[in-house]
């Protein structure tokens, strides 16, 4: 990709076999810079072993994506070390069992299930974005990428917190990308279909994952990389002319 050799990204929310944590290694690939985030700083760690060990520049940092104080202590820390912040990648998500697990329906999930999903989300997407945004407007561009999931197009009947709190995306995203498009930050909003991550393989059976894989028009499920490879071009200057924009990476899900 043009424009992202020695550039500085951070991805909130990366560890081993999962979305941020592959992102994180291709964007080292393409020469950037990298903090690689996540509330678990060893198994950041890890990815940037693989990435120092493959002669990439990266460090790691621990952060708890809903403390905005713990949030902007990443962003100064990376900018401290690196001298600039040019992309911004919010993947973290509480996938548990004890939060994932007992997100069911409107008439039953727990509220503290429900407040926790969107402190995660939502509101510590915010987080990121209210201390990068003006650091990046006043180098003069930027990039920032949200998470969101397919599942919010397909309607589930369970897992109501975690739809909720993706959907609020789509507005904090556009808003994002009209306040700083004019001044060169670009803000768009990745949506993911079912994709084998560990988490998806650990939470979901091969007779759920068959199914997924016949509503597709593809001959396979996604893999981290493929979302990997959209970041890197969203982050880079062939993205350039990209903003405010919900773009699906399902494989072509019959759903939405």
């Amino acid at each position: 990709m043009r424009g992202l050799k020695g550039k500085v990204a951070i991805v909130a929310g990366a560890a081993p076999a999962n979305i941020g944590g592959a992102t994180a290694i291709r964007l080292a690939e393409e020469g950037m810079l990298v903090v690689a985030a996540d509330l678990n700083e060893a198994a950041a760690q890890s990815i940037v072993d693989q990435i120092l060990a493959s002669g990439g520049t990266a460090v790691a940092g621990g952060f708890d994506i809903t403390d905005e104080a713990s949030y902007k202590g990443l962003i100064d820390f990376t900018v401290e070390r690196f001298g600039r912040l040019d992309g911004l990648f919010n993947v973290a998500a509480d996938l548990s069992p004890d939060t994932f697990g007992r997100d069911h329906d409107v008439t039953s999930v727990p509220l503290d299930v429900w407040q926790h999903t969107i402190d995660v989300t939502l509101t510590g997407y915010m987080h990121g974005i209210r201390h990068a945004l003006p650091i990046m407007i006043e180098r003069g561009g930027g990039s920032i990428i949200n998470t969101m999931s397919s599942a919010v197009w397909a309607g589930e009947t369970e897992h109501v917190a975690y739809q909720t709190a993706k959907s609020g995306l789509v507005g904090l995203t556009r808003h994002t990308a009209s306040l700083g498009g004019k001044k060169g930050v670009r803000c768009n909003l990745l949506s993911p279909g079912v994709i084998l991550t560990r988490a998806a393989l650990a939470n979901t059976t091969e007779e759920f994952r068959n199914d997924i894989l016949a509503s597709v028009r593809s001959p396979r499920l996604g893999d981290p990389d493929d979302l990997a490879a959209m970041v890197a071009f969203l982050f880079s200057d062939d993205a350039s002319y990209v903003n405010g924009q919900s773009l699906l990476v399902d494989g072509g899900a019959n759903f939405t």
